[in-house]
């Protein structure tokens, strides 16, 4: 079974479209629609389930029409309206925007800083600002830390660890929640 660990959300399906089973998708960012994918993941129930992709229409820069096998009616589509739609991370690639690095990638990496203190679990990406913030949590600790390589010195992948230089303060004095 797939954990939420292993998928990375790349958008959200909405309302059918036409009768033969079609159903519009949003991707979260235009680079996602390059990904070439034999599948994706739909969230039912907290169960990342595989839907092979019959067919995909992209009409604009982050939205397509996707017609899934087995799923031939207006019906039958409407039953995945509003779902999130996932790709295994492994079929994501690390860069995939050189100029703005997928953040959303690290969700599910431990954080440790210079000290060597396990600063938590990256369970968000905030990128409302200028400046895109890691929310990293740990018991009842929150903290949101600027997600940039100037602070990170090390990745390790197989173990989901990101090692971060931060600067003095940064977790002490008040940017935690």
């Amino acid at each position: 079974m797939i954990t939420k660990d292993e998928v990375l959300k790349i958008g959200k399906l909405q309302k059918p479209y036409g009768i033969k089973g079609e159903i519009s998708l949003v991707f979260d960012k235009p680079a996602y629609t390059g990904i070439d994918a034999e599948f994706y993941f739909l969230d039912i129930d907290r169960i990342f389930v595989p839907f092979l992709i019959e067919e995909i229409t992209f009409i604009t820069d982050t939205g397509a029409r996707v017609k899934f096998e087995d799923v031939n009616d207006e019906t039958g589509a409407a039953r995945f309206a509003n779902l999130h739609v996932f790709l295994l991370r492994k079929q994501v690639p690390e860069n995939l925007d050189e100029e703005n690095p997928e953040w959303d990638f690290f969700i599910g990496y431990r954080v440790i800083d210079q000290h060597n203190r396990d600063l938590g679990t990256i369970e968000g990406v905030y990128a409302a600002t200028l400046n895109v913030l890691f929310i990293v949590k740990q018991a009842n600790e929150e903290y949101l830390i600027p997600a940039t390589d100037d602070f990170i010195t090390r990745v390790n992948d197989e173990q989901k660890i990101i090692c971060m230089n931060l600067p003095e303060g940064l977790i002490d004095t008040g940017s935690n929640l």
